[in-house]
């Protein structure tokens, strides 16, 4: 006695939606960037805000640590 499979068989059913055929290449997708236009590269770098505010705590974590430590060799 044969076992049943109740699978379809692939190559012999439709594919839903359209589908491809086992072994058949499917077609090829669409990017998927945007390609509105042209590339303009940024104008500038950094602003100068973001710069003034990460050197300011920066000094800031430097001075507590140098208090930090003159206050433990006291």
């Amino acid at each position: 006695m044969a076992a049943y499979n109740p699978d379809p068989d692939p190559r012999k059913e439709p594919r839903p939606h359209g589908g491809t055929q086992p072994g058949e290449t499917p077609p090829a997708e669409s990017s998927t960037s945007s390609g509105a236009g042209p590339y303009r590269p940024p104008k500038r770098g950094w602003g100068r805000g973001p710069l003034i505010i990460i050197v300011a705590v920066a000094v800031l974590i430097a001075l507590f640590f140098l208090v930090y430590a003159i206050v433990l060799a006291v």
